[in-house]
C-alpha cells in the first residue's frame, strides 16, 4: 500500500527542546489535530492507517515515532501526547503506575517477533540455536539492534542472546541505533552485516532478508499496548484505538506482519 501519509522520526533531544522551550503552547494540540507517540516498529503501518482514520473521523494523527523508553520520558515531561503505543509492557507499566495512563483504556493490542537479518543480496547460512556462532557470522562486520537498555527491540535482541549464551561474543560487535528502524536502516544501507529487528520492520524493507526467526522462548513476549494519556482532553484519542480494531486497520497491521492480540472496544 502506498503510504498516505509521511512523518518524520523526531530526533528525541529536539523534541525534548521543543517541549521545553514551547512550554505551556505546546500542551495545546491544533484544533482536528491528535498526537499520537508511538514505536518506531510500527511506522509503516500507521502511516498506512492514518489517512483512513483522518478520512472517517475528520481528525488527523500527527504521529511521532521513536524508541518507546525515549517517547515515555517524554510523556512524563508533560509531552502533548494522546495516545502511546509502546513495543513493551515495561514503559507502559511505568506511565501506568505514575497515573500518567487514563483508567480503563490501556488493552494489549500486537505481538510481534525477533529475528535476525542481513542485505537482500547477502547468502549467510546460520540457524539461531544456544551457543551458535553469531559473532563468527559478523565476522569483522557489525550486528546492528537499537539500543540495548532502552528500546524495547534491544532489550529483547540482548535478553534472547543471553539466553542463548552468546552475548558475552556478540556485545562487542553491535551497532546500536536509536530506535529499531535505525537498526533497520543500517543492514539496509550494507553498514552492519547482520541485524536483529522485528519480523514487521523486515517486511516493511526490501532491502533486508530474514536469515531466521529467534525461538519465542528465548525473550519475553513482544506485546505492544496501547492507551490514551490521562492529561489527554481529545475525544479523538479513544476513538484512535477503537478505530485500530476496525477490519480495514486489522488488514493493514496483519499484512505488515503483527499479531492481531486483544480488539480495542
Amino acid at each position: 500500500m502506498v503510504v498516505a501519509m509521511k512523518h518524520r522520526l523526531i530526533p528525541a533531544i529536539l523534541l525534548g527542546l521543543a517541549f521545553l522551550s514551547q512550554g505551556a503552547a505546546a500542551q495545546t494540540p491544533a484544533p482536528g489535530r491528535l498526537v499520537v507517540f508511538a514505536a518506531a516498529s510500527m511506522q509503516t503501518a500507521l502511516d498506512a492507517i492514518a489517512p483512513l482514520f483522518a478520512k472517517q473521523s475528520g481528525t488527523t494523527p500527527a504521529i511521532s515515532y521513536g524508541s518507546s523508553g525515549i517517547l515515555a520520558k517524554q510523556i512524563e515531561q508533560d509531552a502533548p501526547a494522546d495516545v502511546f503505543i509502546s513495543a513493551d509492557v515495561k514503559w507502559m507499566d511505568e506511565l501506568q503506575a505514575k497515573k500518567l495512563v487514563a483508567p480503563g483504556t490501556r488493552r494489549n493490542l500486537l505481538g510481534n517477533a525477533l529475528v535476525l537479518i542481513e542485505p537482500a543480496d547477502a547468502q549467510m547460512q546460520l540457524k539461531i540455536a544456544p551457543g551458535f556462532a553469531l559473532a563468527a557470522a559478523a565476522g569483522d562486520g557489525k550486528i546492528a539492534v537499537c539500543t540495548v537498555e532502552s528500546c524495547p527491540a534491544g532489550i529483547y535482541a540482548k535478553e534472547a542472546l543471553q539466553k542463548l549464551g552468546v552475548w558475552d561474543a556478540v556485545e562487542p560487535k553491535l551497532a546500536q541505533a536509536a530506535n529499531v528502524r535505525g537498526a533497520l536502516s543500517l543492514v539496509a544501507r550494507g553498514e552492519a552485516k547482520l541485524g536483529i529487528v522485528y519480523a514487521t520492520d523486515a517486511k516493511a524493507e526490501p532491502r533486508v532478508k530474514v536469515v531466521d526467526v529467534f525461538p519465542e522462548a528465548s525473550h519475553s513476549p513482544i506485546i505492544y499496548p496501547a492507551a490514551v494519556i490521562a492529561a489527554s482532553k481529545n475525544p479523538a484519542a479513544a476513538a484512535f484505538l477503537r478505530f485500530l480494531a476496525t477490519p480495514a486497520a486489522v488488514k493493514i497491521l496483519q499484512d505488515q506482519g503483527f499479531a492481531i492480540l486483544q480488539p480495542a472496544h
